[in-house]
């Protein structure tokens, strides 16, 4: 993510997402955002490995989707298409308690307090950042809050959580070390205790969602954007932490999201600020870059973030991989077969704005086979550009209800599709930088340096 200063004066640090904004618009023919959504019949979903049955909207569309259970069922088929839309996007609010008033929220999203933001576009996320955080009973109270904005469906609540160089949570949490660090043990249980611990701290705050472990093999000491987030330089040692840190969020009850695919290792571009190529032929992505992704696939992993970067030997479109069906949809749904959330990298980042504007973005990136938007650089331009899509078939309505599904199936994995999670302040502090964290944290660093 890269650096900005909000209209509010907010800085908002990132380095692997981030926030825009703009006017909200209805498309013709549809129920403006915020105003009341009716329930909506059910919409019929392509049973897996089927195209769409005859008579709904839009294209064939494969599902790539296990079978959902019937509280997914349930909770999708009381949905207005309004609402599903809505379920895809994750934007930085602004403000340290849900009911904040903020210009900037209102200049951005058309609504001055988080809250108000939720409720207005039905959003399935929303992403913390450091200017969202002063102590950890404000937080609690704001993820808490947040929950109570969006009564229907509980809402994912993420940040990123990495240790070392990106730690949202920094000034709360305990200090444990980086990926390089913890690589540089090269015992994968360090890294599984680590993801624990780390993910233990999230949940007490309310945190269901951390944007961890990156898998990419940093191959290229120029790289400006990975070099010490990543374990290390070798794909088999990569791969078994990596594998070590997705367990470990599951042990903790926190979802985990891999990153950056196909692989962000082997460049000397950052995609904040410019478009990234990678020519690794095939062979090397084999064997250097989808190791690492592979082994997190096998561990469980909840999500997978796409890259911005432009990888000709898998895709010769000229298009980022966020925007690339062949890479999402073609190598990691079919050939690596995750059946996942699909996340992209933050969508205001200049290296998936080279060629498409903001709308466009959000929905080539829904037809590449994203499901989570996370950080349009212009909300309401996106929902308003995917709702279109979905209106006139472009994106078909199985398509969407196959992002909804994995979306719902997410939450109902860690706990949270029936009822949101409620922090407790004093849980939060028994729990954050508790001795045994601590006592980890230094044993870890001094093992790994």
């Amino acid at each position: 993510m890269s650096g900005r200063i909000g209209m509010a004066g907010l800085l908002v640090f990132a380095l692997t997402a981030c926030g825009g904004g703009g006017t909200a618009g209805a498309t013709p023919g549809t129920r403006a955002p915020g105003t009341p959504a009716a329930p909506a019949a059910p919409t019929a979903t392509a049973p897996e490995g089927q195209d769409t049955p005859a008579g709904t909207t839009g294209t064939a569309v494969p599902s790539r989707v296990p079978a959902a259970s019937g509280d997914v069922r349930r909770v999708l088929a009381r949905m207005s298409v309004e609402e599903k839309v809505g379920q895809l996007f994750m934007p930085v609010l602004y403000g340290t308690a849900a009911g904040s008033v903020s210009g900037e929220n209102q200049a951005r999203y058309g609504a001055q307090t988080p809250a108000k933001v939720v409720a207005k576009y039905h959003l399935g996320g929303v992403i913390l950042f450091p200017a969202n955080i002063k102590s950890v009973s404000q937080v609690v109270a704001l993820t808490n809050g947040l929950q109570a904005a969006s009564p229907r469906v509980p809402l994912i609540i993420g940040t990123d959580q990495e240790n070392g160089l990106v730690s949202r949570m920094g000034a709360l949490m305990t200090k444990f070390p980086g990926a390089s660090t913890v690589g540089a043990t090269r015992d994968p249980a360090r890294s599984r205790a680590v993801a624990k611990a780390t993910g233990e701290e999230l949940r007490a705050v309310g945190v269901n969602l951390d944007f961890a472990p990156v898998a990419d093999v940093n191959v290229n000491p120029n790289n400006p954007v990975i070099g010490r987030r990543a374990y290390g330089d070798d794909p088999a040692k990569v791969a078994a932490m990596v594998s070590g840190a997705v367990k470990g969020f599951g042990d903790a009850g926190v979802a985990s999201s891999a990153k950056h695919f196909p692989g962000h290792g082997d460049t000397d571009v950052d995609s904040h600020t410019g478009l990234p190529v990678i020519k690794h032929t095939r062979a090397q992505w084999e064997r250097i870059d989808a190791p690492p992704f592979k082994a997190a696939i096998a561990a469980g992993v909840d999500a997978v973030m796409s890259a911005h970067i432009v990888f000709p030997k898998l895709d010769s479109s000229g298009d980022p991989a966020t925007l690339s069906k062949p890479i999402l949809t073609g190598l990691l749904r079919e050939k690596l077969g995750f059946k996942g959330v699909v996340s992209t990298d933050a969508l205001n980042m200049e290296g998936v704005r080279k060629k498409y504007g903001d709308g466009e973005v959000a929905v080539r990136a829904v037809l590449a086979g994203a499901d989570l938007l996370l950080m349009p650089n212009d909300l309401p331009k996106a929902y308003t550009a995917v709702m279109s899509a979905v209106k006139s078939g472009r994106i078909s309505r199985a398509r969407l209800d196959q992002s909804v599904t994995r979306l719902l199936t997410l939450r109902q994995k860690r706990g949270f599709l029936r009822e949101a999670p409620r922090a407790s302040a004093a849980e939060a502090a028994r729990v954050l930088r508790s001795a045994e964290h601590r006592g980890l944290a230094a044993r870890v660093t001094r093992e790994g340096s």
